[in-house]
C-alpha cells in the first residue's frame, strides 16, 4: 500500500544571463530556466517581451529597475513564498552587473529563499577575453558619472591602480570619456575598446588612450553602439624612484621649452596625467 504526501516546490530565484547581442549566445539552461518560470522579472519589458517571443515563450513579465526595484521586492517575495519560480533577467548580460538587482536579491536572501546565477554572457568578460590586456587582476568601475567634472575626479582617483581598469560607456559619451583618459592618463597608457560586442558590426580599437581617441573621431561608426573600454593599469609604482624621476626630468624640460609641452612629454613617458604634470612644472618653474 503506498501514500502520497503533498509537496510543496521550494520558490526559487534565478539569475539569468542573456545575450548581449548574438541571440545564439543563449545558454540551454537559461532557455530552460526561463521556460519554467512563473514570473519574470525585467529591466525593461518591452525589450524582454522580445526575447521570450524568439524562445516561443508567454511568460507574465514585472518591471523591476533601478526606479522601482525597492517597490517591487515585496511582490517578488510574495511569488516565492507561494512557491514560484521566478527568473531576473536584464536587458543584456548578466543582471547586477551594472544592472539592477542588488536589492532583490539581497532581501530574497535575507528572507531565506534559494538564489541560483544562470551563468552566460557579460560584456565586461567577453571584452577582457578577447582585448590583450593583464586579466590577472582588473577593477571594473561600470559607468563614470556622466558629468566632466565628477567623472574627471573618479579617474583621478583610479589613475594608479595597478590592475586592468574596466568601464562601460555610452555613445554619445564615449569621446569625452576618452579625453578625460587622454587628460588625466597621459598619452601613452595603452587602451582597448570594444564596440558593438557579438554584435554584426563587432569592433575593437586598441592603442594608446590617445590613438584610439583617434580612431574613434576618424570612424564615422566611432560613436554608435554600447562600449568597453579597458585600459592598462599604471605601471609606475608610486613613491618609486620613477616618480622622482619624473620631477627631474621636469625641471630640465621646463629651462629648455614651454611648460605645456614639458608636462605632455613626460606624460608620454611616464604615464602620469597631464594635468597633474602641468600643475607640477608650474611649480617647479616658480621654484
Amino acid at each position: 500500500m503506498s501514500s502520497s504526501v503533498a509537496s510543496v516546490v521550494d520558490g526559487r530565484l534565478s539569475i539569468v544571463a542573456t545575450p548581449i547581442g548574438n541571440l545564439a549566445d543563449l545558454s540551454d539552461r537559461a532557455r530552460q530556466v526561463l521556460a519554467a518560470a512563473d514570473l519574470v522579472a525585467a529591466e525593461d519589458t518591452r525589450h524582454s517581451s522580445r526575447l521570450l517571443q524568439h524562445l516561443g515563450l508567454s511568460k507574465p513579465l514585472l518591471a523591476l529597475h533601478d526606479h522601482n526595484e525597492r517597490d517591487r521586492v515585496g511582490r517578488i517575495l510574495s511569488a516565492l513564498a507561494e512557491g514560484q519560480q521566478v527568473a531576473l533577467i536584464s536587458d543584456a548580460g548578466t543582471p547586477l552587473i551594472s544592472d539592477p538587482g542588488y536589492i532583490l536579491v539581497r532581501e530574497a536572501r535575507k528572507a531565506g529563499f534559494p538564489v541560483s546565477p544562470i551563468p552566460g554572457p557579460c560584456a565586461l568578460v567577453a571584452a577582457l577575453s578577447a582585448a590583450g590586456l593583464p586579466t590577472d587582476r582588473f577593477l571594473f568601475a561600470g559607468f563614470l558619472p556622466a558629468k566632466r567634472a565628477g567623472r574627471r575626479s573618479a579617474l583621478a582617483e583610479l589613475r594608479e591602480q595597478t590592475a586592468t581598469l574596466v568601464f562601460y560607456e555610452s555613445p554619445h559619451r564615449i569621446l569625452d570619456l576618452m579625453q578625460d583618459l587622454v587628460d588625466e592618463f597621459g598619452d601613452g597608457r595603452e587602451c582597448v575598446l570594444g564596440r558593438e560586442l557579438t554584435k554584426t558590426f563587432e569592433t575593437f580599437y586598441s592603442g594608446t588612450v590617445k590613438e584610439v581617441l583617434a580612431e574613434l573621431e576618424a570612424d564615422p561608426h566611432g560613436s554608435r553602439g554600447e562600449f568597453v573600454v579597458m585600459v592598462r593599469g599604471n605601471d609606475v609604482v608610486a613613491g618609486s624612484s620613477l616618480d622622482l624621476d619624473a620631477d627631474k626630468l621636469l625641471k630640465l624640460l621646463v629651462a629648455e621649452m614651454p611648460v605645456k609641452k614639458a608636462a605632455k612629454i613626460v606624460a608620454e613617458i611616464s604615464g602620469i596625467g597631464k594635468n597633474e604634470l602641468y600643475q607640477r612644472a608650474l611649480q617647479l618653474k616658480g621654484d
